[in-house]
């Protein structure tokens, strides 16, 4: 029988899952997963976590001793996830003592809504850094104007970072040098290199499902052509501009130093749209040093028919381009794309952060009167 994970794991590409609940935990479901489906890292957000809290009883407990303290609502949020991401950690602890770092990582966002603050975002990831403590942690911090220092300030800290809410090329490019920048300010304040680990989460299906909706609009013939089509194109490239960057001399001096690369993360995988191939994101996304953050659902259709035939990237950029050149013919404007997937990217997080703090705090107040939390 064909382990298709396995080999998509052999072609380079690191299987993560994107989801995360205490359920997941105390089953096992997780470390079965890592076991059984070559899943090698887990990422979250606050939508993840909004839902598990929703719809689960195992933090009751908690929530209970939460409540008998009088934690504020933020400060409850704090203890549930990084409870879940500290356990997820340990789970997760044989791939990361198995690549020598590399995977075996979880991560944990910071609060949404200061992705354009990048004082308190710093010290919301060192504070996060101090409370999981555990080496194979990512502190997610989104790639808005304010987050590209605060990335850089966090590595310099020793702090592994997943780079979040990556939309555009040029922002990419930000990404790399906020990630360059850190790590020579880490290796200046005397961190090991080797130890520090870092992301870059490129979105993928938002990209198509906002660029669609676009070419509906236009109409044409030539435009509904181009459906489909963005999403792929837009990763390729920025897979292009990481292997420029990373064989630069500016790189080689900090891999020399024990540096580890920042891979591309292929986020946002599962297809939106009915009509496309459910593993596309995967499948057309092949390339090796990359990882691929896929919902649960997505990993067991690429075990079931997901096709592996090697590099499907590094062939595709002149395609990318043209692509891209197409789009613009029949009138997409690409800067105006990625700034509305950046902003609503933003405040879609802010709005499940805001569902999880009312969710957090009726749970406490019914704790309080002696009901179920």
């Amino acid at each position: 029988m064909t382990d298709r994970l396995r080999e998509l794991t052999a072609a380079g590409v690191a299987v993560w899952l994107d989801d995360l609940s205490r359920t997941r935990l105390s089953s096992g479901g997780l470390d079965q997963l890592r076991r059984e489906k070559h899943v090698a890292g887990v990422t979250t957000n606050p939508t993840i976590f909004a839902k598990a809290l929703k719809d689960a009883d195992e933090y009751d407990w908690q929530v209970r001793d939460l409540a008998a303290r009088e934690v504020q609502v933020e400060e409850a949020v704090r203890m549930l996830t990084t409870y879940d991401v500290r356990w997820a950690c340990d789970v997760m602890r044989p791939s990361y003592d198995g690549s020598a770092g590399v995977d075996g990582r979880v991560s944990i966002e910071v609060d949404p809504r200061l992705a354009h603050d990048t004082l308190k975002t710093v010290a919301e990831a060192k504070a996060l850094w101090w409370l999981v403590d555990r080496p194979n942690l990512y502190i997610k911090i989104p790639a808005t104007e304010a987050g590209l220092p605060a990335i850089t300030a966090t590595l310099a800290e020793g702090i592994s970072v997943n780079v979040t809410l990556i939309f555009g090329l040029d922002r990419y490019t930000q990404v790399m040098e906020a990630f360059l920048a850190g790590l020579e300010q880490a290796k200046a304040n005397g961190h090991d290199l080797s130890t520090i680990g870092s992301v870059a989460s490129f979105f993928v299906s938002r990209v198509d499902g906002e660029i669609d909706k676009r070419l509906e609009k236009i109409g044409s013939a030539e435009a509904k052509g181009l459906r489909g089509k963005a999403a792929v194109a837009n990763a390729r490239l920025a897979y292009e501009r990481y292997a420029e960057v990373f064989a630069s001399d500016r790189w080689r001096a900090l891999a020399d130093a024990g540096a580890h690369p920042q891979r591309p993360l292929w986020a946002s995988t599962s297809t939106k749209n009915p009509d496309y191939r459910d593993v596309i994101y995967v499948e057309e996304l092949i390339a090796p040093g990359t990882v691929n953050t896929m919902p649960e659902p997505v990993i067991h259709a690429y075990a079931d028919h997901g096709e592996t035939r090697g590099d499907t990237v590094t062939d595709g950029y002149d395609e990318a381009r043209q692509v891209f050149a197409d789009l613009e013919s029949v009138g997409v404007d690409m800067a105006d794309v990625i700034a509305t997937l950046e902003r609503e990217g933003v405040e879609k997080f802010e709005a499940s952060w805001q569902e999880l703090l009312d969710g957090v705090r009726t749970s406490l107040e019914a704790a309080q009167r002696g009901g179920k939390a």
